[in-house]
């Protein structure tokens, strides 16, 4: 599409909003066409101003870099964001008060606003930047179709601002990783279309013959997650000028679908994609090859086959088929060899590069992300086994489990990327402070500890404490009861937050010393080698 023609297309989008939110039969569904057309109007106002209608043209760089720049600041800013809302809920847990006896300001509403800002918002952008920085990389060609690349980014940015506002207005659909109304999920597939278009036409124009690893899981993450958003979020909008909706699935079937996705979302959108992220980064910082470029295939193909099937662990002792949670079961439990594959593929990536450790703490950060990756990709099956699953599930276990993935593992891996990628985008020798980035390092892994060590006990004691019985058979404590031995654990938890919290400020300052071509003298922290 030129130029001219997405500014046309635009504004009508922007009259269309308008109308909507004029005509809109609720104040929650006004709300966002009010802000989709503010959107639209700025994207035409600014892009016109800008724009060189009759100058020369000017020449392309080799690789399009201004978009991953954007994608960078926006992970680092969403990160933040996420993590400052994560440590609210939890301390509203610790001190219920803090809900302020507000409706959007309670736990309720803040809870799905700090999963989706550091799943999409934060994850999300790490994933878009990082991709569109190795796919150029590796294929020796600029992102393909033009600016659509940026359409991407901004249009994602309008995504995570639709969803936000909508947590807190309580625009919801009540879905795991799934919140936002049906309006919402039309645009977040156009720009997801237009995401894989962008990837996938970079890889067709490519120089070179070979598609390196890294580009299998990123396009393996874009398609799986297109697929999965498109099935579990099918709805019937009560009105198409208003927020209300019915997903098309119903019982137990809806619950299978939601599965289906809520835990595919984790295989492909925070294993897949960050596995991407590992396979380029890794060796580039430890200026070693990878291990094994024949292990990296089989790990993607038996990851790829096996983590779609195993979505109904969610679901033991449900009104799903018992066959289909054997089926999710047993998945779970063969996924445990392609998962440690890949962390072993990545360990031993290090083989004669170990002593970088002691140097270069972003390289520590890497490794200590592939071993938080180990250990839940091994929890993970453990706790899918009916037995244990008897104990775990619905316990803060789960919560415990889930944020060594997502902390050690995402967190860690997308952390230290933006501190491999930001120097080279802003042309710097190295980063401002390596020393900071250890202090990141240390902050960041003690938070790590604290909130998992806090949530396993916590959790392992309330699933003990919801099935002891007495000898009458009747149970032992009640639920308040439980909820009140939590407490010592829920304030270790939200120290835990709190000090990986302090380790992404650290990082900020860093890196906005880092931008700004500052530098500072450290004996025994040598640089890192450029890569």
């Amino acid at each position: 599409m030129g130029t001219i023609a997405f500014y046309i297309v635009t504004a009508l989008a922007g009259v269309l909003a308008l109308a909507g939110w004029a005509l809109a039969h609720d104040a929650l569904f006004a709300v966002h066409a009010g802000i989709f057309a503010l959107a639209c109007l700025i994207t035409v106002f600014v892009g016109i101003r800008q724009h060189n209608f009759s100058g020369p043209k000017v020449p392309q760089t080799k690789y399009l870099d201004g978009v991953v720049r954007a994608g960078a600041i926006a992970t680092i800013f969403w990160g933040v964001v996420g993590f400052l809302v994560g440590v609210v809920i939890a301390a509203q847990l610790t001190f219920p008060v803090l809900n302020l006896d507000l409706q959007w300001t309670s736990f309720g509403r803040l809870r799905p606003l700090h999963t989706s800002a550091v799943v999409f918002a934060f994850g999300g952008n790490a994933l878009i930047c990082t991709s569109f920085y190795v796919v150029q990389r590796t294929t020796g060609a600029r992102l393909a179709l033009g600016n659509t690349a940026w359409f991407v980014f901004w249009g994602f940015q309008l995504f995570i601002v639709l969803a936000a506002t909508g947590y807190i207005l309580g625009v919801t659909q009540s879905k795991e990783y799934a919140e936002p109304e049906w309006y919402v999920d039309i645009w977040l597939t156009i720009v997801w279309v237009a995401y894989l278009l962008v990837f996938l036409m970079t890889l067709v124009k490519r120089k070179e013959p070979h598609i390196y690893v890294a580009n299998w899981f990123y396009l393996a993450f874009i398609v799986t997650v297109a697929m999965l958003h498109l099935v579990n979020n099918l709805a019937m909008p009560v009105s198409f000028l208003g927020s209300k909706s019915y997903i098309v699935w119903a019982g137990v079937q809806d619950a299978l679908t939601q599965w289906w996705y809520g835990h595919n979302a984790v295989g492909f959108f925070l294993t897949a994609g960050f596995l991407g992220m590992m396979y380029y980064f890794l060796p580039k910082r430890a200026g070693r090859p990878v291990y094994s470029y024949r292990l990296s295939i089989i790990h993607f193909w038996a990851l790829i086959f096996l983590y779609i099937w195993a979505g109904p662990h969610h679901l033991h002792y449900t009104a799903l088929p018992d066959w289909a949670q054997t089926l999710g079961m047993t998945f779970s439990i063969m996924l445990w060899m392609p998962s440690w594959g890949g962390m072993i593929n990545g360990l031993m990536t290090l083989s004669g590069a170990w002593d970088k450790l002691r140097t270069d703490p972003v390289l520590r950060m890497m490794v200590l992300s592939i071993a938080f990756y180990g250990m839940s990709t091994f929890e993970g099956p453990v706790m899918a086994i009916k037995a244990v699953n008897s104990l775990s599930h619905y316990t803060d276990w789960t919560i415990g489990h889930v944020h060594s993935g997502t902390l050690g593992w995402v967190g860690m891996i997308s952390l230290a990327c933006m501190y491999h990628l930001i120097p080279r985008l802003w042309g710097r020798e190295d980063l401002y402070s390596n020393k900071l980035v250890s202090w990141h390092f240390w902050l960041a892994t003690l938070g790590i500890v604290l909130y998992v060590a806090a949530m396993w006990v916590s959790g392992i004691m309330q699933g003990l404490m919801w099935r002891e019985y007495d000898a009458q058979g009747f149970l032992v404590y009640s639920f308040a009861e439980t909820v009140q031995a939590m407490y010592p654990f829920y304030l270790i938890r939200t120290i835990g937050g709190l000090l990986f919290l302090l380790g992404a400020l650290v990082m900020v300052y860093n890196l906005w010393r880092t931008v700004r071509g500052d530098t500072r003298s450290e004996a025994g922290m040598p640089a890192a080698a450029s890569a």
